[in-house]
């Protein structure tokens, strides 16, 4: 098993237009400006807490 994290493909798939100001800005700390946008990250727990508080904007997908 290795110790090095996965990576993981985040895109938005709803707007954050009307939304609460913190998932807003969770959207742009995981590198995410526009509708649509894909963004790659580790697979970080601190990162998986992030996509958690906007799961409901975003679809994640396992990079191989």
């Amino acid at each position: 098993m290795s110790d090095t994290p996965g990576k993981i493909r985040i895109k938005q798939v709803r707007s954050g237009i009307g939304r609460l100001s913190t998932h807003r800005r969770t959207l742009r700390a995981l590198g995410i400006r526009r509708h649509q946008q894909s963004v790659v990250h580790n697979d970080t727990p601190a990162i998986r807490g992030m996509i958690r508080q906007v799961s409901h904007l975003v679809e994640v997908t396992e990079v191989t």
